[in-house]
């Protein structure tokens, strides 16, 4: 059963993570179809604007836990999925566009330092608990946030893992609105741009990623070999039977 709707209209191309039950946690065989979407989409003439979407109340919990340990312990799953798509969301030519509501926890904060215009409701929820989880920053988010945000302000989301909502994500420049139906306010932008001429928005786009996108591809590379090692740490592993029998992790230990 396929946990993300790809729908196409009116030039827009809509990649929308549908696993409510498991609150949108993210599988590597999700990753893969988020990957083939955006390259569809990509190479489709016919699609000049992406709009990357979650539920009503819920943006995506990040990644599955229990699909992470099984691919960690080997027994299961590309690990490589994950990088794959945030190259492809990194190297995208067309304009994206993000619509985010309720949680979006790890990378479901990270992927937007890759989308151009973001949009999320009042209920929005921004957390990167890596190192809760005895694991360190993906989608060169390492890179990117002390750059958008500041470094002290980076540390509060990277080091401790602090949560931070609408508001705070506005004020600090990782989305550009805030509004009650995101959804239909990202949906506009999107058609705004698929109305643009499509040459000199991919023209555009390119040149304002130009200057660091090699030193973005560089990081993005070397965190996904840290997160694969931190991925078999006992560390990781104390965090993620943790999180599975809901009790705090012990990393007195260690």
């Amino acid at each position: 059963m396929s946990h993300i709707e790809i729908t196409t209209h009116d030039r827009v191309s809509t990649l929308r993570i549908a696993r409510p039950d498991k609150k949108n946690a993210l599988t590597l065989a999700m990753y893969g179809e988020l990957t083939t979407g955006l390259t569809a989409a990509s190479e489709d003439p016919a699609v000049r604007a992406i709009l990357l979407a979650g539920g009503a109340d819920c943006f995506t919990a990040g990644n599955d836990i229990g699909d992470f340990v099984q691919a960690g312990q080997g027994s299961g799953g590309d690990i490589t999925a994950p990088l794959r798509f945030l190259r492809a969301l990194a190297t995208l030519d067309k304009p994206v566009v993000a619509a985010v509501d309720g949680i979006a926890i790890g990378i479901g904060t990270t992927l937007l330092l890759h989308c151009d215009l973001v949009v999320a409701s009042p209920r929005a929820r921004f957390k990167t608990p890596f190192v809760d989880l005895g694991l360190v920053p993906e989608a060169a988010s390492s890179l990117l946030l002390p750059a958008l945000v500041g470094a002290r302000r980076a540390a509060q989301l990277l080091l401790l893992g602090a949560q931070i909502d609408a508001a705070t994500a506005l004020d600090w420049g990782l989305i550009n609105q805030v509004a009650d139906d995101p959804d239909a306010a990202a949906r506009a932008i999107a058609a705004r741009l698929a109305a643009c001429a499509p040459a000199a928005l991919r023209a555009t786009k390119a040149l304002t990623r130009r200057p660091g996108r090699a030193g973005v591809l560089e990081q993005m590379q070397i965190e996904g070999e840290a997160f694969a090692e931190r991925l078999r740490s006992p560390e990781a592993m104390e965090a993620f039977q943790a999180f599975m029998t809901r009790r705090p992790p012990d990393f007195s230990k260690f």
